[in-house]
């Protein structure tokens, strides 16, 4: 196992001389103390290959030439410097990225001299065969210590690195989410199995430390999935229960991933940090360490907003996309049609993510599988979709759009790439009222959770009980009328009906915890061709909120709460 990376060696900054003889202030003859140690850490959180900024309200946000100009600055003010994510740095990527097999994305991670990343679900999302291209490609190392069966499926991936400053040794050990198989498609994972975090981690904090680490990163593609009460200072998720499960003592830094969750605070006395996802934020956390290196005496962070207006971009970066953005312009800037509203992700209850309650872009995706192969109902499964189907309402650069007018708002072919990057494959088949049930469980079962689970429907309106028991909670279940309401028939959930159903093979396949129906379906064309397809033909489109999924509660358990 490659044991050390050595990143930097500043002899000042650990107070080594480098002459016989140093100044003697006090005249007895012994040397001044040395300065205390600070090791800096800057960490970002499910990048998913946001080569380019991103926009929050109307700023520019992100992206790898402006987060290499930050990550450059930072590393000035201190050379002692690790530069970190947790999974995902590439996966459920856009277009610019995803459009290329993810190449372009570990060669701008290359380039911003990233030290270490962990792996996370949608790591395999092409299979262990990509996922070893990937690792391959890498000029740093990736990192996971509760993967069982790893040797028979991957090379290059080890359970931590250890990184030397000086005298000090830092170890980073990487953990991927143990719910990772469900999250892609079965069988991507060949036989890696994922062990339990916490047992992972002690044991490679272990055998770290005999390896002579003075420090302990642990970075987790886990993260806060939500507060109890709404309070910051009580985060919940499995970030939360890693922490718990190991000992302050033991461990100096926790860095988060997984959820798109912001969080800077202390659980069991160790400093636990996620970001917001695609570079949104990242972190800046510096460990002060005693002046022989071997003692943390502080742990420091900062979230930081890169906004691009202010740091000007690293034009290798640019470079080094730019043949890339040019094969993909012809194809992708070609407007496919448009939308008298605009089409978010967010869905209703305003998740940003879309997965808590009905959305636009969830109706329409559901809509074009309906309608492209005449069946009764469709059903997507909400973390499949990633993006607004409209074109942003401000001009990027970067962005395969038009320039931005006012509705009818333009859909792209590189819009609808962003919004379905996996490259599923539609699917039908015929079940049965009691399998359509067990579908509509599945999707609400997480609830009040923020899952990628939750459904978005299509020919079909149900109500659900979020109190009750998962796997008990649809309470209804009816057609929807040829206007879209909410008025029709009743639907039948008993095995005494069946009905045709069009899907994603991911979801037929039992992803995300769906009953596999694999071994029946007819697989038809991709996802994005279907949209296309469906933009194409009914131009303007006019999505809204149409009640397809209600919430009620009969307990403590409050629904989420439509935005208005």
């Amino acid at each position: 196992m490659r044991k050390l990376a050595v990143l930097v060696a500043v002899m000042a900054l650990v107070g080594l001389s480098v002459s016989t003889a140093s100044a003697d202030p006090g005249g007895d003859g012994r040397r001044p103390p040395r300065p205390p140690v600070t090791i800096q850490v800057l960490s970002v959180s499910d990048w998913h290959a946001q080569l380019d900024p991103i926009l929050v309200g109307t700023a520019q946000v992100g992206g790898a030439a402006v987060l290499s100009s930050y990550f450059k600055a930072d590393r000035a003010a201190n050379p002692n410097t690790i530069t970190l994510t947790a999974g995902d740095a590439f996966g459920a990527s856009p277009p610019l990225s995803n459009f290329f097999e993810e190449t372009p994305a570990v060669l701008a991670m290359n380039a911003m001299g990233f030290s270490a990343d962990g792996l996370g679900n949608h790591n395999w999302d092409r299979g262990n065969a990509h996922l070893q291209q990937m690792i391959d490609l890498a000029e740093f190392p990736y990192l996971s210590a509760n993967l069982r069966r790893l040797r028979e499926n991957l090379d290059g991936v080890e359970p931590y690195e250890i990184f030397l400053f000086g005298r000090v040794k830092v170890a980073v050990i990487g953990l991927t989410n143990p719910e990772a198989p469900t999250l892609v498609t079965p069988g991507n994972f060949g036989t890696i199995t994922i062990t339990d975090p916490v047992r992972a981690a002690r044991r490679a904090i272990d055998e770290a430390e005999d390896d002579g680490a003075d420090v302990i990163v642990v970075i987790a593609h886990m993260g806060v999935t939500h507060f109890e009460g709404g309070d910051p200072n009580q985060p919940r998720g499995p970030i939360v229960d890693l922490a718990n499960g190991l000992r302050a003592k033991d461990v100096d830094l926790i860095l988060g991933d997984h959820t798109d969750v912001a969080f800077n605070g202390v659980v069991n006395g160790i400093r636990v940090v996620e970001n917001l996802s695609k570079g949104a934020t990242y972190s800046k956390t510096q460990l002060t360490l005693d002046s022989e290196g071997e003692r943390v005496l502080s742990v420091t962070s900062q979230t930081i907003v890169p906004f691009a207006a202010n740091v000007a971009p690293d034009q290798a970066i640019v470079d080094l996309l730019a043949p890339y953005r040019a094969q993909l312009a012809p194809i992708l800037n070609t407007v496919i049609g448009n939308s008298s509203v605009a089409i978010p992700r967010t869905d209703a209850c305003g998740n940003g993510n879309g997965r808590t309650c009905e959305s636009l872009v969830g109706n329409v995706v559901a809509d074009a599988l309906r309608s492209a192969y005449a069946t009764e109902f469709a059903l997507t499964n909400s973390g499949g979709l990633r993006a607004n189907l409209t074109c942003p309402t401000t001009d990027l650069a970067t962005d395969f759009c038009p320039a931005f007018v006012s509705p009818p708002s333009p859909i792209t072919a590189g819009q609808v790439l962003t919004v379905l990057p996996f490259g599923n494959e539609s699917v039908t088949v015929t079940i049965s009222g009691a399998e359509l049930d067990a579908f509509l469980e599945n999707g609400v079962s997480a609830m009040p959770a923020v899952n990628g689970r939750f459904p978005q429907v299509s020919g079909l309106c149900f109500s659900y009980d979020i109190s009750a028991a998962a796997g008990s909670r649809v309470a209804a279940a009816v057609r929807q009328a040829a206007d879209g309401t909410c008025t029709g028939a009743a639907i039948d959930l008993t095995t005494a009906s069946t009905y045709t159903l069009t899907t994603n093979d991911f979801v037929a396949a039992g992803g995300d915890g769906y009953p596999n129906v694999l071994a029946r379906v007819t697989t038809r064309a991709v996802m994005d061709q279907d949209l296309s397809s469906y933009v194409a033909a009914n131009s303007p489109i006019s999505p809204s909120i149409q009640g397809r999924i209600v919430c009620t509660t009969s307990g403590a358990t409050a629904c989420p709460v439509v935005v208005p």
